[in-house]
């Protein structure tokens, strides 16, 4: 079952989630049959829980919302995209750790 604390990220809610967000944002663009995404979920709801307050994480189906991934050049799955202050701050590509995300979202 997902987190109540993952956000489900579309084009209506993006800029208030993410971009005006006060703490750092970690966004994972995934795609529909992919297998590594769908292995990467239990990792960024694990993150979602544990990191309340101190880092937002959320999820944008790029079948479902294709101009989120034109907007950031997406083109592999997963890709997750850092966000600090409303700007791109950095980006991991494939399937990491959750040791590896959090490392990444704590450097920013």
């Amino acid at each position: 079952m997902a987190s109540a604390n993952l956000l489900v990220l579309d084009s209506s809610n993006f800029d208030t989630e993410v971009k005006a967000s006060e703490i750092p944002v970690l966004v994972d663009f995934w795609a529909d049959g992919c297998g590594p995404c769908r292995m990467l979920e239990p990792i960024l709801d694990q993150l979602a829980d544990e990191n309340t307050g101190a880092l937002k994480v959320g999820k944008v189906n790029v079948n479902s919302n294709p101009d989120l991934g034109a907007q950031f050049n997406v083109r592999t799955f997963p890709t997750m995209l850092f966000f600090k202050g409303g700007q791109l701050a950095g980006t991991i590509n494939g399937l990491k750790s959750k040791d590896a995300l959090l490392k990444k979202a704590q450097s920013l």
